[in-house]
């Protein structure tokens, strides 16, 4: 890789080794100043040189910050020359592995790198992410940033994994989980709802820390498909969670799926105890049912206060849409 690199320099007439020099990259000068010499050299080259520049300095520099603002700048062009040093970076590989003075730096950076590898879209990162993913002696934060950049890469050889990772009940960090889940839903694949069905099943009461994971995993079983019977009743028996959020993203994705049992779901939730809950039930009715639903609601005497304030307050906005 390196020396197709040189090659390229070459028949663009670029002398890396001296602009290495000129920007102090690895010198260990302060990084402002550093970044400031490189700002100096984008101004001068074309955007292929630049390309080819970028890789070059990433796989000489040593300090976070100049490399994440390297990265944050290939993030922008998407080169495919820089592709593979990026995945060695996030991989500490190479150089990076000996330059670890500043180790929370470096999570961050190898954070950031995995975002911009997703944004390539391209299926020769999925290895490399799963196995940064599945490495439980890896930072969290590194295994989560990975996790969902499957999710946005997309690929179908990463669902088994992901749902490995979601399920894995002695997996130590609930956020991991949640970005699997998250990554699962990003990718839709039908394999996945029975494992995440299993999840809301498994205890009718999870402790505080897993209520973000039951909230992830019942956005991802409404970004996957219209819920299925199970689905369902998984999604009715989350309108009882002792979780005011749980129970509004349960409102949520019924309401994303546009049917006349989530219709009926949702109504149930107008006599909730939380005043949250009951605002996002009306709000989920009036996108599904429309204006005249609303009213009913006003007029009955069979809803609570907030239900109809709720009500009132979106056709009064609804009404001066129309005046508009």
């Amino acid at each position: 890789m390196f020396d197709n690199i040189l090659s390229m320099s070459d028949k663009i007439n670029l002398d890396l080794n001296t602009l290495l020099q000129e920007c102090k990259i690895a010198t260990g000068c302060d990084s402002e100043s550093v970044v400031a010499n490189i700002q100096k050299l984008e101004e001068k080259h074309s955007t292929e040189e630049i390309a080819i520049i970028y890789n070059y300095f990433l796989q000489n520099e040593h300090d976070p910050e100049v490399l994440l603002y390297i990265i944050k700048s290939i993030n922008a062009l998407k080169p495919q020359v820089c592709f593979d040093t990026l995945l060695d970076l996030m991989l500490l590989k190479e150089n990076f592995k000996d330059n670890l003075s500043d180790a929370e730096k470096y999570v961050n950076l190898r954070v950031n790198t995995a975002k911009v590898i997703s944004n390539y879209k391209d299926n020769r990162a999925v290895l490399p992410l799963m196995y940064c993913m599945n490495n439980k002696d890896e930072h969290y934060k590194v295994r989560l940033a990975c996790a969902e950049a499957l999710g946005k890469i997309g690929d179908k050889y990463a669902v088994t994994p992901l749902i490995d990772l979601v399920s894995d009940e002695n997996e130590k960090s609930v956020y991991v989980r949640e970005s699997a889940a998250i990554a699962l839903g990003m990718i839709g694949d039908m394999r996945a709802v029975d494992s995440l069905v299993n999840i809301l099943e498994a205890k009718k009461t999870f402790l505080n820390k897993f209520t973000f994971l039951k909230e992830r995993v019942i956005e991802a079983l409404g970004k996957i498909n219209k819920p299925n019977e199970r689905v369902f009743k998984a999604l009715k028996n989350s309108l009882d969670d002792e979780s005011p959020q749980v129970r509004i993203q349960a409102i949520e994705t019924l309401m994303n799926s546009e049917s006349r049992e989530g219709v009926e779901l949702i109504k149930k939730a107008l006599s909730d105890e939380n005043e949250e809950v009951v605002e996002n039930a009306v709000i989920a009715l009036y996108n599904l049912e429309g204006g005249e639903l609303l009213e009913s609601l006003i007029e009955s005497e069979e809803y609570s206060y907030v239900v109809k304030e709720k009500a009132r307050e979106i056709l009064d906005e609804y009404e001066n849409d129309d005046e508009e």
